[in-house]
């Protein structure tokens, strides 16, 4: 059995301040992915026991960023997806273990005004490539390997997903055009993993604003997904986004593997 857990921390340093040792600890993972931990190198000295950790950090300083730390030591790590238009930003971190790939990443934001929606439709189509050759690879015995995205996709796929679709509709997260992307990842061959045993489960959510006491309220974005590719449908054992944990406007999500 593995557990995975996913939780973009907005800010590694800020939520080592609000107890983020101890939810490690307790949620005891085999594999831990970070998104947005908006650090550089040598910023932060973060090391857990049984643990090694991968970094992938943005030319930009305070901005994006993935991490991974991992229990089992992987055969190969890689960092982006291959191209340069996208590997700037820290938002990609591989690895290959020998049944699956575990990708983490953190998925361009369309902004405000949808200023960054064009880039975000080639980020799209790129990311989904890059996941379908993953996909295609086989292991020692020539059996395709499974493959595992977890992260921040910045995208509420369904009315369900979110508390506001209504008032939401084509705003950044919310269009129909990312909307229709995630729709094209499953297509290709993927499983929302939350939604597989949990297909009409409503009001829960993995990402509040900061404002209007959204989290108080509970308005609220399911954005953080563990996806999984098919070969992997049977090994499902559950899922679960922890809404009891605070330290960022994101709550952690689960994935268990048999």
């Amino acid at each position: 059995m593995y557990k995975f857990i996913s939780w973009n921390v907005n800010g590694l340093r800020a939520v080592c301040g609000k107890g983020f040792a101890d939810i490690f600890t307790e949620l005891d993972a085999d594999f831990f992915c970070l998104q947005e931990t908006k650090m550089q190198a040598g910023q932060l000295d973060l090391e857990f026991m049984g643990y090694q950790s991968y970094w992938n950090f943005a030319d930009k300083k305070g901005y994006s960023g993935t991490a991974i730390y991992s229990k089992h030591t992987p055969l190969n790590v890689t960092y982006g997806i291959g191209i340069d238009e996208h590997d700037h930003e820290g938002r990609v971190i591989t690895l290959e273990m020998d049944e699956f790939f575990l990708v983490c990443v953190y998925t361009p934001n369309s902004q405000d005004g949808l200023k960054r929606l064009d880039y975000r439709m080639r980020w799209e189509d790129d990311f989904r490539a890059y996941l379908c050759s993953l996909a295609d690879r086989t292991d020692a015995n020539g059996i395709k390997k499974g493959v595992i995205v977890c992260g921040d996709l910045n995208v509420a796929h369904k009315e369900i997903d979110l508390k506001n679709p209504k008032s939401n509709r084509m705003n950044a997260g919310f269009t129909d055009e990312e909307r229709a992307q995630f729709t094209n990842l499953l297509n290709a061959g993927f499983i929302d993993t939350f939604r597989h045993f949990y297909p009409d489960k409503t009001e829960i959510y993995s990402w509040w604003s900061y404002r209007f006491q959204a989290r108080q309220k509970n308005a609220g974005w399911r954005i953080d997904y563990f996806v999984a590719s098919e070969n992997l449908k049977d090994r499902l054992e559950g899922a679960e986004i922890h809404t009891e944990i605070f330290g960022s406007d994101h709550c952690p999500v689960e994935l268990t593997l048999r």
